[in-house]
């Protein structure tokens, strides 16, 4: 009897040991299941971060070398040969000027929150900004990623307007315009379209929602009629247009061209900030708009009876990429052909018809392919964005919204038309105020013999070739 009581208590608490392991088990297998998820999804989320990071970074490194050596050489070589150094330069430091300014306080001014049309001073120095992404802008790469990123953008606007004032301009004049034009014009424009609560960005906050992927209001249409703005006040250039002033090396301007085209594909499809779908139909969109603008310049050369000539063809490439950086990473591969054919046919009758009715002497073209470019592009963002696309942007019920006119959304060619206006309307006060200081304080132009001399000896010391060694 106290055998089997005995036995019985026994296997009373084996099978009470066994179920209360089992129990554990139990209740420890979903925690480690739950744990492996976590830690897959760690490791997507990495991977997916690893792989953004890197595209930004080529990207970026594409941007500046859009700068230089791309605009250096395409300016470069559109100048008489007495004045290449000082225009390549001007690209050069502008580079190491523009990054001092935007690490102080222009990368704050421009992406801070601050108020509509200007950023707070919370990045002053850079500060909180580091290797946690910023989710506002870019979830899945370091903050300072994005900030180096949109560096290059800042980098490279200002280097546009050299074109419009080229052979003509003090060195020192140059940079105290651009430090000032930087305040005036390009950080609060950077601020309304891109920056959060900025008065034009559509998915921050902003009170009129202006489509710009990459820049065709912040970065051509305000460099373009700054340009015009530069090349008025500044006065022709002694002998024009009498006196002919033909580029001094069309292969180093062509070379050029050819980085640019290059370099754009991180200029456009880097603006998706990540290594996405979306990246890649703004690369297809910037290669077919480029192609077009060629295209489009040459057939412009010859209905007039001209010759197809190597300046038209890389002209109407700059043209197609400049009309086609707003729309970039919202039309369709037909549409950006579309933009590209029209860039290259109307910038060209602004270079070659308007330019020379009206007289002014905007000596390599800034105005005509970058503010009629940015400008046109700009508009038809307006008529051809579609959230087949780019389906970011969503309406009150959660669902993709129309973006375009052919979405439905005929007001969007309103709103681009308003994001136009006011980075023209900036441009051009801020770009006289900035002009008549820098005339007060340094004075703008050479004088007649520096002028005759070239930029290289009279504001360098140098020359760009030297026959004699």
């Amino acid at each position: 009897m106290t055998s089997n009581l005995t036995g019985r208590i026994a296997f009373l608490l084996t099978s009470g040991s066994a179920l209360l392991q089992a129990q554990q088990a139990a209740a420890q297998a979903p925690q480690g299941t739950d744990a492996k998820i976590a830690a897959l999804e760690a490791a997507v989320k990495s991977a997916q971060s690893a792989g953004d990071n890197a595209w930004m970074l080529v990207s970026a490194a594409l941007v500046l070398m859009m700068t230089g050596p791309g605009l250096a050489l395409f300016y470069g070589g559109l100048v008489r040969k007495k004045n290449i150094l000082g225009t390549m330069m001007q690209s050069f430091v502008l580079m190491a000027l523009v990054t001092v300014l935007w690490a102080i306080c222009g990368y704050s001014l421009a992406f801070g929150e601050g108020s509509f049309f200007l950023g707070d001073l919370r990045y002053l120095f850079l500060q909180n900004v580091g290797a946690a992404p910023n989710a506002d802008y870019a979830g899945t790469i370091p903050h300072q990623t994005f900030m180096v990123y949109q560096l290059m953008f800042a980098i490279i606007t200002p280097a546009l307007i050299t074109g419009a004032y080229a052979e003509r301009m003090r060195f020192s004049a140059m940079m105290l315009f651009t430090t000032l034009w930087m305040f005036l014009v390009y950080f609060p424009m950077a601020h309304m379209v891109w920056g959060k609560g900025g008065f034009l960005n559509a998915y921050l906050g902003g009170k009129i929602p202006c489509f710009d992927f990459a820049g065709g209001t912040v970065v051509h249409i305000t460099s373009g009629v700054s340009a015009l703005v530069c090349a008025i006040y500044m006065g022709k250039r002694a002998g024009y247009p009498s006196d002919q002033m033909k580029p001094h090396s069309l292969t180093l301007s062509f070379v050029g061209a050819c980085l640019l085209w290059v370099g754009w594909f991180g200029f456009n499809a880097g603006s998706a900030l990540g290594a996405s779908a979306l990246a890649t139909s703004a690369f297809v969109a910037t290669h077919f708009g480029a192609a077009a603008g060629a295209l489009g310049w040459m057939l412009a050369e010859r209905i007039q009876g001209h010759k197809m000539s190597a300046l038209g063809g890389i002209s109407g490439a700059v043209a197609g990429l400049v009309a086609i950086t707003p729309a970039s990473g919202f039309v369709k591969p037909f549409p950006a052909l579309f933009i590209g054919l029209a860039a290259g046919l109307v910038c060209y009758t602004i270079v070659v018809k308007v330019k020379q009715k009206f007289g002014y002497d905007d000596s390599l073209d800034a105005f005509g392919v970058h503010g009629i470019g940015g400008t046109l592009g700009a508009l038809l963002t307006g008529v051809f964005a579609t959230s087949a696309v780019n389906d970011a942007l969503k309406n009150a019920a959660g669902q993709p919204a129309a973006l375009g006119l052919i979405d439905g959304n005929g007001m969007q060619v309103v709103n681009q038309l308003i994001g136009c206006a006011i980075a023209a309307g900036l441009a051009i006060v801020g770009s006289l105020i900035a002009l008549k200081i820098s005339d007060a304080v340094l004075g703008v132009r050479l004088d007649s013999k520096e002028e005759q001399t070239g930029l290289d000896v009279s504001m360098h010391g140098e020359e760009g070739y030297n026959f004699e060694s």
